[in-house]
C-alpha cells in the first residue's frame, strides 16, 4: 500500500472515522493498492457539522474582501503544487499526465473567480421615495454539502468549494470513495492558505453519508454530481428535506456532423471529445449523427481514432466492472447489427497488465433504438448514426432524456444558428466538441441532465450558495408619508 489508510478532515484535523469498514483504494493505470478509505457513519457526519456549525458564525460575518485573501493563497499553492496533484490525479483516476495536468489547471481558473466574487455580489441599493431606501445583500446559507464523483478527483471539488466557501458558507465535500486521495490534499492546501478549522470538512463514505447529507437538520444545500439515477434519488430526498439542491446528472451528447464540415479540425475535435478523460465526462462525444453524406469525415474519424494508444494518449477507465460493462456494449452493438470500424475491446498496456483499459472504439450504422445510442457508456466509443436531413437528427437528439451538451460541425453559420436553437441541450457547441464553457459562464445542462434551479459554477453559482436580504429603511421624518413610505 504506497499511501497510509485516508482518514476524514474535520476541524483542521485528519481523524479517524467512527467505523473500521474500510474499501480498497486502486490505481487504474496499473492495478496497485494505493491505501484504504473508510466507510464512515452518520456520527462522523455530525462531527463534521458541528465543526461547521461552530465555524460558520465567525466566517460569514468576516467581511468578504477579507475571505478571499485565502483564495488568492489557495490558487497560489495549487500552482506551486500543480505536478504533486496532477500525479496523484492520474494515479487514482487512471487518466494521462497530460489530462491532469488539464484538470488542475481548471481548478486554478476556477478559484480565480472565486477571488472575483467582491466585484460580483456588490448588492443593489435604491432611494425609491423620497427619503426611502431599498437595498439588497447576498447572504450565505449556512452549513452546506458537496457530494462529488470520481471522474474529476480535483475539478468537481472546485466546482463548489470556492465559490461557496467564498460567499461565507461551511462545507461538508464527500468525495468519491474510488478516488479519494485528491480531497485530503486539497484539504491541506485550503488550511494553508489560512482557511479557519471548521470551514472545509471532507467525510468518506458510501451510500450512507449520502443519505445521512440528505437528511440532516443542519446542513442548508446540497451540491451532486454523479449519475443520473443517483441525482433524482439525491435531489428528491435532499428537498423532500426542505433543503435547497442542485443535481447534474449523466448525458448523452450528440454531435451533428454535415457535409461541409472541416475534415481535419472535424475528426480531431469528435476523436478528442470521445477519447479525453477515457470517455468518463459528461460532456464527451457520445453520439455523432452524419447528416447526408460524410463517409469522408468517418474514415478521417478511424484514422485518429486508431492513433489513440492505451497507456500513452488515452488513460484507463476507473476499474474492471467499468471495463467490462463498456465492452459489453459495443459487443451488444455488434450483435445488433453496427459496425465496429475501430474496436477496443481487449487492450493491454505492456508492463501494465492490471490496468483496467479500453482502447478507442468507432461504431457506425448504429440505430437510435440501440444501447449504444440511447444509454450513457461512459467509455472512449463514439456510436454514429446518419440521416438524410438536419431535421431528422434534430429528432434524435431532441428524443434523448438527457440534456447537457450538442454540438454541430459545419461551415455554414445559418444551419449551426438553426440547430442552437432547436437542440434541446443546456450547452451547445459549434465547430467545438466539448462545449464546457469558461468562466465566468456557467455549466449546467437541461433535462435529465440537472435537477434544480441555477448553474454549479460561474456567476449562476451566486443565488444557489445564497440567500437576498432586502433592507428598507427612513430616518428623516420630515420627509413625510405616502403610500410607498
Amino acid at each position: 500500500m504506497k499511501y497510509s489508510p485516508i482518514q476524514n478532515f474535520i476541524n483542521g484535523s485528519f481523524v479517524n472515522a467512527s467505523t473500521t469498514k474500510t474499501l480498497d483504494v486502486i490505481s487504474p493505470l496499473d492495478g496497485n493498492h494505493l491505501s484504504t478509505v473508510p466507510m464512515s457513519s452518520s456520527k462522523d457526519l455530525d462531527d463534521a457539522v458541528k465543526a461547521a456549525k461552530a465555524a460558520f458564525p465567525a466566517w460569514s460575518k468576516t467581511p468578504i474582501k477579507e475571505r478571499v485573501q485565502v483564495f488568492f493563497r489557495y490558487k497560489t499553492l495549487l500552482e506551486k503544487h500543480l505536478k504533486e496533484l496532477a500525479e496523484l490525479c492520474s494515479e487514482e483516476n487512471g487518466k494521462t499526465y497530460g489530462e491532469s495536468v488539464a484538470e488542475i489547471e481548471k481548478c486554478i481558473e476556477l478559484t480565480e473567480f472565486a477571488t472575483s466574487l467582491p466585484q460580483l455580489i456588490t448588492g443593489e441599493v435604491l432611494e425609491v421615495s423620497k427619503g426611502v431606501e431599498c437595498r439588497t445583500e447576498h447572504v450565505a446559507l449556512g452549513v452546506v454539502a458537496s457530494i462529488v464523483p470520481f471522474n474529476f478527483p480535483s475539478m468537481v471539488p472546485n466546482w463548489t468549494l470556492p465559490n461557496a466557501i467564498a460567499l461565507g458558507n461551511c462545507m461538508i465535500m464527500k468525495p468519491s470513495e474510488k478516488v479519494p486521495l485528491s480531497c485530503g490534499r486539497l484539504a491541506e492546501l485550503l488550511k494553508e492558505a489560512g482557511l479557519p478549522d471548521g470551514v472545509f470538512n471532507v467525510v468518506h463514505g458510501d451510500t450512507e453519508i449520502v443519505n445521512a447529507i440528505c437528511d440532516h437538520p443542519n446542513i442548508e444545500a446540497v451540491s451532486f454530481v454523479g449519475s443520473t439515477k443517483v441525482a433524482k434519488i439525491v435531489y428528491q430526498r435532499s428537498t423532500q428535506n426542505l433543503k435547497r439542491c442542485l443535481a447534474l446528472g449523466g448525458a448523452k451528447n450528440h454531435l451533428m456532423v454535415l457535409p461541409d464540415a472541416k475534415e481535419d479540425m472535424t475528426a480531431a475535435n469528435v476523436v478528442a471529445s470521445m477519447s479525453g478523460c477515457a470517455g468518463q465526462r459528461c460532456m464527451a462525444a457520445s453520439a455523432m449523427i452524419g447528416v447526408g453524406n460524410v463517409d469522408h469525415i468517418i474514415a478521417k474519424i478511424c484514422d485518429e481514432a486508431k492513433k489513440i494508444e492505451p497507456g500513452k494518449n488515452l488513460g484507463a477507465v476507473i476499474n474492471k466492472e467499468s471495463q467490462q460493462r463498456i465492452e459489453a456494449y459495443i459487443t451488444q452493438a455488434e450483435k445488433d447489427g453496427a459496425k465496429i470500424l475501430v474496436d477496443g475491446r481487449n487492450a493491454k498496456v505492456a508492463g501494465k497488465e492490471n490496468g483496467t483499459y479500453v482502447g478507442p472504439t468507432v461504431i457506425d450504422f448504429v440505430t437510435p433504438q440501440m444501447s449504444v445510442a440511447t444509454e450513457e457508456i461512459f467509455g472512449p466509443v463514439i456510436s454514429i448514426m446518419r440521416t438524410n436531413t438536419v431535421d431528422e437528427a434534430l429528432v434524435i437528439e431532441n428524443a434523448n432524456p438527457y440534456g447537457n451538451a450538442a454540438s454541430v460541425f459545419t461551415q455554414n453559420g445559418g444551419m449551426a444558428r438553426y440547430i442552437i436553437d432547436r437542440a434541446s441541450a443546456g450547452m451547445i457547441g459549434v465547430n467545438v466538441g466539448v462545449p464546457v464553457p469558461r468562466e465566468p459562464f456557467s455549466f449546467g445542462g437541461w433535462n435529465e441532465s440537472k435537477f434544480g434551479v441555477g448553474d454549479i459554477t460561474g456567476k449562476s453559482s451566486i443565488e444557489f450558495w445564497t440567500k437576498l436580504k432586502k433592507s428598507t429603511t427612513k430616518w428623516n421624518a420630515e420627509s413625510g408619508v405616502n403610500w410607498m413610505s
